[in-house]
């Protein structure tokens, strides 16, 4: 009915904006937040209560770049709209079940144990909603289906689907696991960092800085972290942008064909994110080069517009290989989805 978009992160001005909003929308019935990590204490979309609300606290550390900043407006619609339920609904929940040999690390037991390390896997509200969609544009169930989904946005993964059930996914711990992303650095050898702990002397705080805010796509290039910009410098012979495109492109298939792995079959690769929807050159050639999992390049381009009226768009050349499919992103709508299921409605 109504949106209301801010291209920075919440700040202090986050209760300001949201009381200007709502003074402008009819009045909610129920709220829906997006909160990244859930830890290891909830496992389901879940009403906000003070212990919620505590928990969350106490994970913000596991996604700095997400639930940090979401908290805020947590409690900001909280205090506007106390009368109302607030529910939170996590990018986690989605691979709540996934195998032992997925979610687990090769570390000691203590760790593993007394520290909660493990594999929890992200974006699931966007895997949810395009499995949803691909299910119905290829017009089988859902629970017969196997498939790879990526999203590629800021953040970028892949995740393997099984007869509905996300069984592999490349983000981990925290959403900093995988594949290359646009300010994220994406997997890294966990030598490099100790190598650069104690021979240069990098803080833990220059670390996860350099890591979360100036690296992926955006270091590779030295100029920008995202790809529509990327692709027109690489078109004007910027050979720092063509070597971030094909880093990013090569890290995306090497997760694709990981993801692949754990499937017995491949019935379609499924692009859902920014970039996913909007930019055909990356997905051409993430395609292309996937020959040996039977997908194929020559994809076809839709209009935005239409991808975005119509939801989901096949793309692949029919009868080629391994149908290829676009599906608009529907993290939004699938909060509302979940916060109405959560609360029965």
């Amino acid at each position: 009915m109504a949106d209301r978009d801010a291209s920075e992160p919440p700040g202090p001005a986050a209760a300001a904006e949201l009381r200007n909003f709502l003074s402008e929308v009819p009045a909610p019935a129920a709220v829906g937040h997006r909160i990244v990590h859930s830890g290891p204490h909830l496992t389901g979309h879940t009403l906000i209560d003070a212990r919620v609300r505590a928990l969350l606290a106490d994970v913000a550390d596991l996604a700095p770049l997400h639930v940090t900043p979401a908290l805020p407006v947590v409690d900001a619609a909280r205090e506007l709209l106390p009368d109302v339920p607030h529910v939170a609904c996590f990018d986690t929940v989605f691979h709540k079940d996934l195998p032992a040999q997925a979610r687990t690390y090769a570390v000691p037991e203590r760790w593993r144990a007394e520290y909660g390390l493990r594999r929890y896997g992200f974006h699931g509200l966007s895997y949810s909603w395009a499995l949803q969609r691909s299910a119905q544009g290829l017009r089988r169930p859902v629970d017969n289906l196997q498939v790879v989904l990526v999203h590629m946005g800021g953040g970028c993964s892949a995740c393997a689907v099984r007869n509905g059930r996300s069984v592999d996914t490349t983000m981990g711990l925290t959403p900093l696991e995988g594949l290359v992303m646009s300010r994220r650095s994406g997997s890294l050898d966990p030598g490099a960092l100790l190598w650069l702990q104690r021979r240069h002397g990098l803080s833990t705080d220059e670390l996860d800085d350099t890591l979360h805010r100036h690296s992926g796509l955006l270091g590779l290039s030295g100029t920008s972290g995202d790809t529509r910009d990327l692709v027109r410098a690489r078109a004007e012979g910027d050979a720092a942008a063509a070597l971030a495109l094909a880093t990013f492109t090569l890290s995306c298939r090497r997760g694709i064909a990981s993801m692949a792995a754990s499937l017995d079959r491949l019935d379609a690769l499924v692009f859902t994110g920014e970039i996913g929807e909007d930019q055909p050159e990356v997905r051409e050639e993430i395609c292309s080069a996937l020959t040996v999992l039977g997908v194929r390049g020559g994809l076809l381009v839709p209009e935005l517009e239409d991808l975005m009226r119509e939801g989901l768009r096949r793309i692949d050349q029919a009868g080629r290989g391994v149908p290829v499919l676009v599906v608009a992103t529907g993290e939004t709508q699938q909060i509302a989805a979940e916060t109405r299921r959560v609360l029965g409605m």
